[in-house]
């Protein structure tokens, strides 16, 4: 009985502590996305290069999920993000954006990343999107 009941508060204590690390892993994620502006240094659709549409444009996440776009110093347009440490991925939404801002939205998977960078792929339909973003 001893044995079991041993069992049962390690496994409480293992799931509690599972949920500790995905908030501290979460809670890195805001860290990292809302300490600075940042710029898309590359975008492309389907092997095209679309910098420059992104040109003059950088991003200000917020701990409150929001997203600023800038363009040459002015909001341009607001929208929400949310990343996600269990599937590494982010999403973004811009609502009733259009190009380019409008090619962001939806969920990207993040293939590298680092304190100051982000590289993210996205399918839409046969459509292949990759990004990078680098903070400013």
């Amino acid at each position: 009985m001893k044995k079991l009941s041993f069992v049962v508060v390690a496994v409480i204590l293992l799931s509690g502590c599972h949920k500790i690390i995905e908030q501290k892993a979460q809670d890195a994620i805001v860290k990292a996305m809302t300490q600075g502006q940042w710029e898309i240094t590359n975008f492309t659709s389907n092997g095209t290069d679309m910098t420059a549409n992104f040109s003059g444009y950088t991003f200000q996440y917020l701990e409150n999920y929001t997203v600023n776009a800038i363009k040459n110093g002015t909001v341009e347009k607001t929208g929400t993000w949310q990343g996600d440490v269990n599937t590494m991925s982010i999403s973004a939404n811009f609502p009733n954006a259009v190009d380019p801002l409008l090619l962001l939205n939806g969920t990207w998977h993040i293939t590298e990343n680092s304190w100051t960078y982000v590289k993210a792929t996205m399918t839409v339909g046969s459509e292949i999107r990759t990004l990078r973003l680098d903070k400013q």
